[in-house]
This record gives C-alpha cells, sequence and structure tokens, in this order.
C-alpha cells in the first residue's frame, strides 16, 4: 500500500559532523585534588534538622521497643525483632523529617539569574530511546520544539535522538517518525537521529557513545527519557542557570507524573503532585549541592560530564560486577567529586513524565532498578566521594533491601507466637523471679508504639496535603475537599499495594544476590491489559503467604492477627488488587469525581494538548509502516534510509553472521514472505541496514 503523503523529506545528513569529546572511565582507587566549598548555614540546619531529628525519633522509638519486650528475659529472637525495627524505623522517619524540613524551607536558594547568558550557548535535547514507541517520543520532542520556537528559542537549541533500537517492526516505525519530526520543525530547529549498532552498557553506554562523538558540539545537555515533557520556559530557565554558575554540573528538575489513565497511574501521580514536592524541598534543603541525578529531565554542562563521569566496568562477582545500570546516581556522584555542583530545583514547574500504568509494570522496572541499586554497594568503597552521594546510594538500597527487612520482621512476630503456644512456661525457675522465661510484651506500649509509627508514616502525606490548601496552584483547580477524599483514597490504597511490593521487591534481592541478571526490557508505558491467568502465576505464592500467616495468626495469636490485618488483606488479595491496578473504568469514575486529579487535567496545558494531537497523527501515519513495507514500497525505502548509517566495517575474523546468513536466505527463498519466515530479529535488522539487499528481497515475487 502507498503511503498518504504529499513527499517524503529526504534530509541529506541524519547527524551533524563529530565534534569528539574524551570521556575516560574515572577510577574509583584515584582520589582528586579537588576543594569542595562550604555548603552555608542553611544546609547545615537543614542536616541537622533531617538526619539529627530522624536519629533522635530512632532511638526513642527503639528504646520503646525495647521496654516492651523487657517484661521478662528477652530472647534472641526478640533482640533480632529490636535490630529490624531499628533499620526499618530510621527510613520512614528521615523521610518525615525530610517533609518537615521542605514544610519549613523553600528548597533551593535564590540566585540572581542573567538572562542574556543563554545566547551564545547551545543546547542539546538529548532522546536516548530503546524500541519505545516511536508516535509517543517524537510527539514529544514535537511539542517542546514548537514550545522553543514559539518562545524565540529556537537558536539555542537542536533534538537528538539516540537509538537503541533493536526490534525491526519498532525500528522501521522510529526512522519514519523522525523523518516527519524533521519535517515538521524544519527549519527552526536541527533534528538529529543516530542508532546505535551495539546496545553496550544500555542506556549509560549510548550517551557515553554521544558524548565521545559529538560532545563538543554542545554546552549544555538536557537528557530525556522516552516519557519526558518539558516546557519552554522550565528549558530556559534550566539554561539559564546553568549558564549564570560556571560551576553547576547537573541541575535536577521534580518531574510531575501525568497522563495516568489507570488507577495506580492515577494513585502515583496525585502523590507525586501532593506529597512529592514538600519531601523534595526538604531533601533539596539538606543536600545542597551534594545532590543527585534520575537520569531524565535534568540539564548537564557536556565537557565537565565528559571529563568527570565516564563509568568504569566494574568487576568481581554477580551482581556487583559489569556494567553499572543505575548510572545516574554514581555519576552524579563522580561529578561532586570532580567539584561540580549537583543541584535540584524542587519549585520549577513544567517537567512532567509519565508513570508505569499497573502493579505488574512496576514490578518488571523495579526488578532492573534493584539490580542497580544493589550494585551500588559495590560503588560505595571509591575514594573521595562526599558523604551525601554515598547516602544517596545507600537509601537507593535500601529503597528495595527494607522489604525483606520488613517481611523478616513479620515473620520473627509469628515465630514469637508459634513459641509462646508451644514452649512449656517456667513460672518458677531456679532463679527468684516473678516473671516467666518465655517471651513477654508490654501490649499497651506496643499499642502506642504503632499509633507513633502510622504517624510518622503519615507525616509526608498530611504536611503535604496541608501545604497544598494554603498553595493556590493546587489548592484553586483541585479544591480543599476533594484533595482530602484523594490523600484518604491514595492512602487506602498505599497500604493494600504496600505488602504486595514487600514480597515483590523481597524476591528480587533473593535473585539478585543468587546472581540472576534483569536484563534490558522495555518499559511499558501503554497499557493494554494483564490476563488473569498470568496475574494468578504472578501473584500465586503472594496469596499463600498471605493465607499461610493468617491461618497461623488465627490459631496461635488472634492478636497479632489483628495487628497484621492491613498486610494480610493486601496479600490475600493480592491477584484482584493487581488486576484493580490497571483499572481504566475506576480510574475514569475517580476522574469524574474530581479525586486523584492534578492540576494539569484540571486546566489541560497546550504543550500536553499539542503532544497529544501530533502522536495521534504520527499513530495513523505509522499503521503503513513496517518491514514488509519498506521491501515493497520505494518511498518508505528511501525515507528509512535516509536515517540510516551503514553498519561498521567487520573485524579482521569477526564475520557478520546476521548480515550474512541474511543474504544467503534471500538467495534461496522463493518469494519474500519466505525469507522473512526465515529471518530472525537480529537477520532483519542487518537486512534494513543494507539498502541493495532489500532492493533484492524486493525483487522476489510476493505471495
Amino acid at each position: 500500500m502507498a503511503v498518504p503523503m504529499d513527499k517524503i523529506s529526504t534530509l541529506e545528513r541524519a547527524t551533524p559532523s563529530e565534534a569528539p569529546l574524551q570521556m575516560p572511565p574515572q577510577d574509583f582507587k584515584e582520589k582528586p585534588n579537588v576543594k569542595h566549598l562550604w555548603q552555608g548555614w542553611r544546609a547545615l540546619v537543614a542536616r541537622l534538622m533531617t538526619f539529627g531529628g530522624a536519629l533522635g525519633m530512632t532511638a526513642y522509638a527503639t528504646y520503646q521497643m525495647v521496654l516492651i519486650v523487657s517484661q521478662g528475659e528477652v530472647t534472641v529472637l526478640q533482640w533480632v525483632m529490636v535490630g529490624l525495627f531499628c533499620i526499618t524505623f530510621v527510613w520512614i522517619a528521615l523521610a518525615a523529617c525530610a517533609a518537615v524540613v521542605g514544610f519549613l524551607f523553600s528548597g533551593e536558594s535564590k540566585q540572581q539569574i542573567n538572562k542574556t547568558d543563554i545566547d551564545s550557548k547551545k543546547t542539546v535535547l538529548l532522546m536516548p530511546t530503546y524500541n519505545e514507541d516511536p508516535a509517543e517520543t517524537c510527539a514529544a520532542l514535537y511539542s517542546m520544539g514548537k514550545e522553543l520556537i514559539k518562545a524565540d528559542l529556537s537558536k539555542q537549541f537542536e533534538i537528538f535522538i539516540i537509538s537503541d533500537s533493536n526490534n525491526p517492526e519498532v525500528w522501521v516505525k522510529e526512522t519514519a517518525a523522525v523523518v516527519k519530526l524533521r519535517e515538521a520543525l524544519a527549519p527552526d530547529i536541527k533534528v538529529w537521529y543516530r542508532r546505535r549498532h551495539d546496545n553496550k552498557a544500555k542506556k549509560a553506554g549510548n550517551v557515553h557513545e554521544f558524548v565521545s562523538r559529538w560532545g563538543a558540539r554542545y554546552d549544555f545537555m538536557l537528557v530525556l527519557d522516552a516519557d519526558s515533557l518539558l516546557s519552554s520556559s522550565t528549558l530556559q530557565t534550566l539554561m539559564q542557570e546553568m549558564a549564570s554558575d560556571p560551576k553547576s554540573g547537573i541541575i535536577q528538575t521534580l518531574p510531575c507524573l501525568y497522563r495516568g489513565e489507570t488507577l495506580f497511574a492515577r494513585l502515583q501521580q496525585f502523590a507525586g503532585s501532593i506529597y512529592g514536592p514538600i519531601v523534595a524541598r526538604g531533601i533539596t534543603a539538606w543536600q545542597g549541592n551534594d545532590g543527585n541525578y534520575w537520569g531524565h529531565n535534568a540539564i548537564i554542562r557536556v565537557k565537565a560530564f565528559a571529563d568527570s563521569a565516564g563509568l568504569p566496568t566494574l568487576g568481581g562477582i554477580k551482581p556487583f560486577s559489569g556494567d553499572i545500570l543505575s548510572h545516574d546516581f554514581v555519576e552524579a556522584a563522580l561529578m561532586r567529586r570532580a567539584g561540580w555542583s549537583v543541584r535540584m530545583l524542587p519549585a520549577l514547574k513544567g517537567s512532567w513524565e509519565e508513570s508505569p500504568p499497573s502493579l505488574s509494570e512496576v514490578a518488571v522496572r523495579d526488578r532492573r532498578w534493584a539490580q542497580g541499586n544493589i550494585q551500588h554497594l559495590a560503588v560505595l568503597k571509591a575514594r573521595g566521594l562526599r558523604w551525601p552521594n554515598r547516602f544517596h546510594m545507600i537509601t537507593g538500597v535500601m529503597g528495595y533491601m527494607a522489604s525483606p527487612f520488613w517481611f523478616a520482621l513479620i515473620l520473627i512476630g509469628v515465630a514469637m507466637a508459634i513459641q509462646i503456644h508451644y514452649v512449656n512456661v517456667e513460672y518458677f525457675s531456679d532463679q527468684i523471679s516473678l516473671l516467666p522465661n518465655w517471651p513477654v510484651f508490654d501490649s499497651e506500649r506496643m499499642i502506642y508504639l504503632f499509633i507513633f509509627t502510622m504517624g510518622i508514616l503519615l507525616v509526608p502525606k498530611v504536611l503535604g496535603v496541608i501545604r497544598a490548601y494554603f498553595h493556590s496552584p493546587l489548592r484553586k483547580p483541585l479544591g480543599i475537599i476533594r484533595m482530602t477524599l484523594g490523600m484518604l483514597v491514595e492512602t487506602f490504597f498505599s497500604v493494600l499495594y504496600a505488602p504486595i511490593f514487600m514480597l515483590i521487591h523481597s524476591k528480587h534481592i533473593i535473585d539478585i544476590f543468587r546472581g540472576r541478571d534483569s536484563g534490558w526490557s522495555t518499559q511499558q508505558r501503554q497499557y493494554t491489559g494483564t490476563p488473569w491467568l498470568r496475574l494468578s502465576k504472578q501473584h500465586f505464592w503472594h496469596t499463600c503467604i498471605g493465607l499461610g500467616l493468617a491461618f497461623v495468626c488465627y490459631y496461635y495469636s488472634p492478636m497479632l492477627l489483628a495487628w497484621l490485618s492491613p498486610t494480610l488483606i493486601g496479600l490475600i488479595f493480592s491477584i484482584p488488587l493487581s488486576a484493580l491496578s490497571g483499572s481504566r473504568s475506576l480510574a475514569k469514575a475517580l476522574r469524574f469525581l474530581g479525586i486523584l486529579n492534578i492540576p494539569e487535567e484540571v486546566n489541560e496545558l497546550d504543550i500536553i494538548r499539542q503532544r497529544d494531537d501530533f502522536s495521534k497523527k504520527l499513530n495513523d501515519y505509522l499503521q503503513y509502516f513496517n518491514v514488509t513495507s519498506v521491501i515493497a514500497d520505494a518511498n518508505i525505502r528511501h525515507s528509512h534510509f535516509s536515517l540510516v548509517a551503514p553498519a561498521p566495517k567487520p573485524q579482521r575474523g569477526h564475520p557478520p553472521i546476521d548480515y550474512i546468513s541474511a543474504r544467503y536466505k534471500i538467495a534461496e527463498a522463493n518469494s519474500r514472505e519466505e525469507a522473512l519466515g526465515w529471518m530472525s530479529n537480529k537477520e532483519k535488522i542487518a537486512l534494513l541496514e543494507n539498502m541493495d539487499d532489500i532492493s533484492a528481497l524486493a525483487r522476489l515475487t510476493s505471495v
């Protein structure tokens, strides 16, 4: 079928002239001779409030736990329980204290910006992609480009798509979408495209290769994810902030979640909009210039990044060896080690990203993130790292390690209930005592500690909502009543989903320490539904564990059953809860009622509307593009190869097996369909890199 278009643009060059920068891998054993500047009293006070407050609350809660178990002779299990409680409590205390600091502090310090600084600067919007939906990716770049043109900022920005896509069907649509994107933004904004032939080191390797080949062309790069979106005013502010401070290496925005169409996505975006800013302000206050980088929606000084943030390959045993997966934390730490500031602007609006649509999709993403964060244990020993950056890494590790600790705490509680049931009580031992020789608890103090712990957990939510009450950009579009109802709904589902994530993350940790690699899968951003059979397999053991614990608690300790009921309910009903997480109908009903809404939905922004409109047009257009159409249609073939770089020359003694095999199958086949049916994805990719072989295949008949 012929493609319905007036013409296909075939811009002669897909990439600009190379402007290389050396990006050597950093030596973790070498400490740079760098003097770090004083952070200021503001950061010091925020650190004392955050960490001092967290340690104080943890000490108090742990002391109360010791008193709870000290009614008799303290057993080994009780001491282990106290230790696990202390470890898990400190992290929720830190979140609460960060929220308090965020409530009291504005976040970033005030800085005078020179509005003329960016005239001579060049920034690239860098979009790494790996088998992502080309329509969604290019639509986001289109809307950002149009915003920049409208704001008269097109001379300061270029767009560069760096692809690692290795699915042939996705790649064909990707090149077609990029051609349309180039047409739509020409001549105002240059759009470049490069696809790597080798996916070495994944996203970090993709960015490294870009910097090594074209880094000197740009002053700054703004790294995006496939679902990233930033307004022109935000892009301008980031560029001005970077240009006005010659010591800034990375400036991170606080992306807001948007476009949530399922229950889970709407829960996440509401929490991010209402609670996220207050915690982010607190974190920004204490970290000062020792900030973190989240891998996207941040502007980076390219030369500093090249000099300081080259990642080595880790040696040793799995899971600590190999390419660094969660590269962003490490890159931020290396930039700080070299003396560059890394900071966040939590009050800066106009930065968005999307949430995974369901619990199942989050579990897949978290598997990769968990492995990357655990890998940081091998990075902590690097010399010269600032302690806040080490703390960021430890926080990432504990984000997943807390789950098995929490689960172990539950199991110990159940074990002690069984122990009390079966162990013969020695009310009169050899020693004169009025207390039995078995685990005894102060139930009244336990109730008090439970209420105290729940209160600490709710601090970020409560303070976030209170701030929203007095923050007109949130209060006016959402309303106080609807925000309050949203908090209650979000808290309710968070309680139910938390134990499911506890077991999911616990399994991730077990698999990681067994040496199982997470792989590199594409994140599913558009939810198409998960069959009940698949959900049943995913959550079968979660349900069984919940039922088993409920039975044991009912038989041995009805009191413990009452205490654990929120956790057990979440596990027992994990299958329907997982299905509900992807519900569009419930999400739509809540949105109609104004519950879990965010300002961007109430007052839809032009940049989001423009993105959605262009995405729809691209999807209609891309339906004509696939591997078969590249073979059959000369126009589509010409469009595709306008962006394809020649395959690299193979090394001596290492023939291009996929390419040779594809040519052989073409020669043997009696039809196009037969040849393609014989080919693997790698062979199709090799075919799509060579115009002559595509033409040879096109000469075969089609059945």
